[in-house]
């Protein structure tokens, strides 16, 4: 047994990260020190003065552990990636840190304009991150409409290739036709950059005058296009309300907490003018703290940066503000100051952006009731099931209920696979999705496909593997009767007690009915969907989202064998002449039409190889 009055007697005095543990050995709570000897004691003393957060997680501490470091700033970057990778019950947490998009402009000889969520370190520029996604797909799009700029990721072409559909109705340069100029295709993509930047003049100024252009031509839909253009640049930059004489670049990062839910807000001030704000939502344990919730928000938030500004303007000051400066400029590459402005301009941009936030609360919590709304009428749906397949009894009570769906695509009985797909509650849990290529069943027998999809699922449960060792609450299956029947086959074989319900299309393939078995007796039941609109939304939903895991990942099977099936048969390549021919053709059609010559100049391939395909794809 762990003796915590023992272990406090060997604590070194050095910076480290400390870990408090459960009785269950769950971390729940990760911290830094200076010395971790007087840090760590300092929670295993009288609890009379102590916050209430910190007594209620003293309380739950059955044992801890740390790491030493050479610095405090080792210690802060460790502290950092382990509530990043643990997620600790006691600490502040940025939710999905990873979910987030970003707006990329790619390190490429034709730079492209893309959305991503995965900031690498490739020389690539990085705008972002944003909580809208929809907005995200608006912008890249007009930056590429509006610029003409290459949007595939092809990095070469062959001599006869033809450009695409966005060439032919000039939303693309045609960098696949050779004759664009790179010096002024690199001047629209630093357009692009600019307005990302918060910089948008240039690019209205430049759409103005396309938009007059085509208007003295008589060009009027083209004209209208732009003006359309011009209203949604002016629409981003809406929030330009303050301006800053020095035109410096900065955020603003202010907490917004209801009485249920709290957010972070930053708001981003580009050449002196505040042009935008995004809001992230926060895990944050009772009564915790503004200035250690900013504190925690910054360490995490732009540890994923690859830019931001020289200076964070905020309403409270954190009390390790040097260890986070120095932190940050590490981070930057520049020197980055926390601030508490307190007169100027930047003291009226903060409290400009304060209102915002005001006003900002009084939405939250009327968001947060009608989300919890939803999630109730859900699960009390979902609770009804379960009481008449005998499952449950008594009344529904409250909680969220994890599901799994099932899908089997194939063409004809050939690259079958299996798809899994998992919803907590309302919303799709998308690190929970799997994917199954069907290994022991040939030909057309989705019956038999989803008996070795389920089986082998729950095999894994068996052999302890983590990504599989969370269960459901319950299983749907996309198909009636026959594939309840096969599932639950499977799933009484475990021993696991799991409800598994089908979901039925009508003749226009739209869910119409769920069917399921009673417990007592075996019997089959079908339950209409009509007028129960929240529950036919949702099962709508998860058979839409299993189906199109499915067929994408399908497709990508299908289209995978088929190219390597044609070059496997040609006599002299192998696995690397493969990879370098649809490396530089792109595809098959491709490689076909590809003269000799061209095939010669592949790396990798001498002239008996590429004769070999000129002959296998023009013989007779």
């Amino acid at each position: 047994m762990f003796d915590i009055q023992e272990n406090l007697k060997t604590l070194p005095d050095s910076p480290g990260v400390y870990m408090h543990k459960d009785k269950l050995g769950n971390i729940i709570y990760v911290g830094k020190a200076v010395s971790l000897k007087n840090r760590v004691r300092q929670y295993f003393q009288s609890k009379k003065n102590m916050h209430p957060k910190v007594r209620s997680m003293v309380d739950n501490i059955a044992e801890f552990e740390y790491i030493t470091t050479g610095s405090e700033m080792e210690a802060l970057i460790l502290e950092c990636n382990l509530i990043k990778k643990h997620r600790p019950k006691y600490n502040v947490l940025l939710r999905d840190d990873k979910t987030y998009p970003y707006i990329k402009i790619t390190d490429e000889e034709y730079p492209r304009v893309v959305k991503t969520r995965i900031v690498k370190k490739d020389g690539g520029r990085y705008f972002g991150p944003y909580s809208d996604a929809g907005a995200v797909n608006k912008i890249v799009d007009l930056l590429n409409s509006t610029f003409a700029l290459k949007r595939c990721s092809a990095s070469s072409f062959p001599e006869d290739f033809r450009p695409c559909l966005n060439y032919h109705i000039n939303q693309c340069r045609g960098i696949c036709s050779g004759g664009v100029d790179r010096e002024s295709y690199l001047e629209a993509v630093e357009g692009a950059g600019e307005f990302l930047n918060g910089r948008n003049g240039k690019l209205i100024e430049r759409l103005k005058r396309l938009m007059n252009d085509a208007s003295e031509r008589m060009e009027y839909e083209e004209a209208a296009s732009y003006r359309d253009y011009i209203e949604a640049a002016k629409a981003l930059s809406a929030t330009q309300r303050v301006v800053m004489q020095h035109s410096k670049d900065a955020d603003i990062v202010i907490p917004a907490r209801g009485s249920e839910e709290t957010h972070v807000v930053v708001f981003f001030v580009r050449e002196g003018k505040l042009v935008g704000r995004e809001t992230y939502e926060i895990d944050v344990p009772q009564m915790e703290e503004s200035k250690e919730l900013v504190s925690s928000f910054i360490n995490q938030h732009y540890s994923r940066l690859t830019n931001f500004p020289g200076e964070i303007l905020l309403v409270q000051m954190p009390d390790d503000k040097e260890l986070l400066e120095k932190y940050l400029g590490e981070l930057a590459g520049h020197s980055v100051k926390l601030l508490c402005p307190r007169r100027g301009e930047k003291k009226a941009l903060v409290d400009m952006a304060s209102k915002d936030v005001i006003e900002m609360v009084k939405t939250i919590d009327d968001r947060a009731a009608n989300a919890r709304e939803r999630r109730r009428s859900l699960g009390s749906e979902i609770f009804d099931i379960l009481k008449e397949m005998g499952k449950v009894s008594g009344d529904y009570s409250g909680g969220e209920y994890r599901v799994e769906a099932y899908d089997i695509s194939n063409t004809n009985g050939v690259d079958t696979v299996g798809a899994m797909v998992v919803f907590d509650g309302l919303s799709p849990d998308k690190k929970g999705y799997r994917k199954f290529k069907v290994r022991t069943v040939a030909g057309q027998d989705d019956y038999a496909a989803m008996k070795e999809v389920l089986s082998r699922r729950f095999k894994r449960v068996f052999e302890g593997d983590a990504a599989f060792e969370v269960l459901p609450d319950i299983i749907f299956m996309d198909g009636g009767k026959g594939h309840v029947s096969t599932a639950l086959e499977v799933v009484d074989e475990t021993g696991f007690d799991i409800p598994v319900v089908g979901m039925v299309k009508d003749d226009r393939h739209r869910t119409r009915a769920l069917v399921y078995r009673i417990s007592n007796g075996g019997e089959y039941r079908e339950m209409p969907l009509k007028g129960k609109t929240m529950l036919f939304r949702y099962i709508g939903r998860i058979q839409e989202e299993v189906h199109r895991f499915a067929i994408e990942y399908h497709r990508s099977l299908r289209s995978r064998n088929a190219e390597r099936s044609v070059l496997d048969e040609i006599s002299g390549i192998g696995p690397a002449r493969r990879r370098a021919l649809l490396e530089r053709f792109k595809s098959i059609d491709s490689i076909k039409t590809a003269e000799l010559s061209e095939l010669e100049k592949t790396p990798g391939m001498n002239s008996s190889a590429a004769q070999s395909v000129w002959e296998y794809f023009h013989r007779s």
